[in-house]
């Protein structure tokens, strides 16, 4: 919940700037200072353009944290040739992406060539979630806490009737 927080609190930083901003532009317009229309106008488009990018990004942490399966605290993500660890904020598993920290991850928005979700595979302490595109595949293990083996199921039912993958269940 802390990113949605954050995410949020980013845009409403930019409604201000932006508020500011037109509100200068049109001010010093009224008084026939020019050079200082052009700039505020220029920081204007600026944080418009700036505010349309926050709202998406909220927009698509929203529908990933409404529409949540698994949340746990931390990720270690895995790309060919590196890996990091996340411990930033909560790691969340969803129906259309995965938000780790304030980085979203979508998957299924631009049909067959976009990124997708390709493979799960869930053991007794950890998920690995492998998703990407023709050009970059992304490999993502995280610490599930699930106890049981009936939770496990669920959420691989629940993985496999929202994203169409499969799970690989494995040690149970």
């Amino acid at each position: 919940m802390m990113q949605m927080k954050l995410i949020r609190k980013r845009r409403n930083e930019y409604v201000l700037l932006f508020t500011a901003s037109i509100s200068l532009a049109v001010w010093l317009g009224a008084t026939f200072m020019l050079e200082a229309v052009f700039a505020f106008g220029a920081i204007s488009l600026i944080s418009l353009l700036l505010l349309l990018r926050q709202s998406r990004l909220l927009y698509d942490a929203t529908l990933i944290w409404d529409n949540r399966i698994l949340a746990v605290p931390s990720a270690l993500i895995s790309m060919p040739g590196r890996q990091m660890k996340k411990d930033t904020g909560k790691t969340v598993v969803s129906t259309f992406g995965i938000l780790i920290g304030s980085d979203i991850y979508r998957w299924g928005l631009d049909g067959v060539h976009g990124v997708r979700l390709s493979a799960v595979q869930i053991d007794k302490e950890r998920m690995y979630l492998t998703f990407g595109d023709k050009d970059q595949t992304m490999r993502v293990e995280l610490l599930h806490g699930m106890l049981h083996k009936q939770m496990v199921v669920e959420a691989a039912q629940k993985l496999w009737h929202e994203t169409g993958v499969q799970a690989e269940i494995s040690d149970w």
